[in-house]
């Protein structure tokens, strides 16, 4: 059934080898616990270097690291996507993490007490499986793009790199937070561009400013780090607006697309014999249209019932009802740092930590764990998640 490869067996496997997959490895490393990563791209930091040709890291280069391993750059230098992407593939070979490169898995399902990782002719078995992946996976658009003018160039923001790819004429950017913001202070200066959709408001103060050096260590490791997590009152409440609206703009802010000429719209409604129209009813005969409308979590390829309306089912990355079953780098995973650099590295420690304790209980008393029905094992799961809470 899978081919000529018998089932591997490893205690953990890590999906997915972006800067989450690499934080769980490093915290799992230290612990001394078997383990592999699994990573589609052929190379360490490919997510990085697809990504369009021009962008920077909303964030400054002191809140970059990984666990253990500092960014090397100025601290408040705005490092490129490149240079993101080579300080993954770094990190991995300084703490020699076992990631397996070129390997897409296919299916996740439930073996036993444990899970059947299938990529291919590779098939794991596993105690437990840390799906270290954002829930940004697969490019978003609307129904009605298919009713565009074929003659329209579409992009999705995933799918484009540079404004060489645009039709001479005029561009309509959907979407107007930071990667729509961004594109279109890119794409102005050699086509005319409306960015359309809602305000989403922006950070009140400059991150590439001097000044930013004393507010932006608070706002990263106090307000994000801290107070906006689901600890608090105030940050569940945040947490659910961000799930449902996006992020504030960063670095660009609304004088700036002013400045530079970009008009203003909102949001898209529908298609009118071939063209876009936005709120009050104005059709845009446009010759290019980028998506910047968000993306689908991407995990149907995970057979087991764990999915929400909108994210995973999980407290703090833990899957309560499949123990054993872990995420990070989901949006908002435990706090509004967690799909950050410098916040991913928190999550993966925890998460570590409860895989540990998972090992130790196993080891301990192995007859006991296995002899117990899964709903013993579910309500044991759902009480160290309601503890991590």
């Amino acid at each position: 059934m899978y081919g000529a490869h018998e089932p591997e067996r490893i205690q953990t496997v890590v999906i997915g080898g972006g800067q989450a997959g690499l934080s769980v490895g490093y915290h799992l490393a230290r612990r001394g616990l078997p383990f592999v990563i699994l990573d589609a791209n052929e190379r360490i930091g490919d997510s990085w270097r697809a990504r369009w040709d021009s962008l920077r890291l909303f964030t400054p280069a002191r809140f970059d690291g990984l666990p253990g391993m500092p960014f090397p750059a100025p601290p408040y230098s705005f490092p490129t996507k490149d240079e993101m992407a080579d300080y993954l593939e770094s990190y991995a070979a300084k703490f020699r993490l076992p990631v397996r490169n070129g390997v897409r898995v296919n299916r996740l399902t439930r073996h036993g007490d444990g899970f059947r990782v299938v990529a291919g002719d590779i098939v794991i078995e596993a105690d437990n499986v840390v799906v270290a992946m954002a829930n940004f996976q697969n490019g978003r658009v609307p129904a009605c793009a298919s009713e565009l003018d074929p003659s329209i160039v579409q992009l999705h923001s995933s799918d484009y790199r540079s404004p060489a790819q645009l039709r001479d004429g005029s561009v309509l950017i959907v979407g107007a937070g930071n990667s729509g913001a961004e594109i279109a202070m890119e794409v102005c200066r050699s086509h005319r561009t409306c960015l359309a959709g809602r305000d989403t408001g922006q950070v009140p103060f400059r991150v590439n400013r001097f000044t930013a050096q004393f507010i932006v260590p608070i706002l990263f490791r106090v307000v994000f780090h801290r107070v906006l997590s689901v600890a608090t009152p105030i940050g569940r409440k945040a947490r659910r607006k961000a799930l449902a609206m996006g992020g504030k703009l960063i670095r660009v802010k609304t004088q700036d697309l002013a400045a530079a000429g970009v008009e203003r719209a909102g949001r898209m409604t529908g298609v009118r014999n071939g063209m876009p129209v936005v709120e009050g009813g104005d059709v845009r005969a446009v010759k290019n249209v980028i998506w910047c409308t968000g993306f689908d979590p991407g995990f149907s390829w995970i057979d087991i019932p764990i999915h929400g309306e909108v994210e995973p089912a999980h407290v703090r990355g833990v899957v309560p009802d499949v123990p054993g079953l872990f995420f990070v780098g989901l949006h908002f995973l435990s706090a509004m740092s967690s799909v950050m650099i410098h916040g991913v590295g928190r999550d993966a420690g925890r998460i570590a930590g409860h895989i540990a304790a998972r090992a130790r209980a196993q080891s301990s008393a192995p007859a006991a764990t296995a002899g117990k029905p899964r709903e013993h094992q579910r309500d044991e799961a759902r009480t160290v998640a309601g503890n991590a809470a």
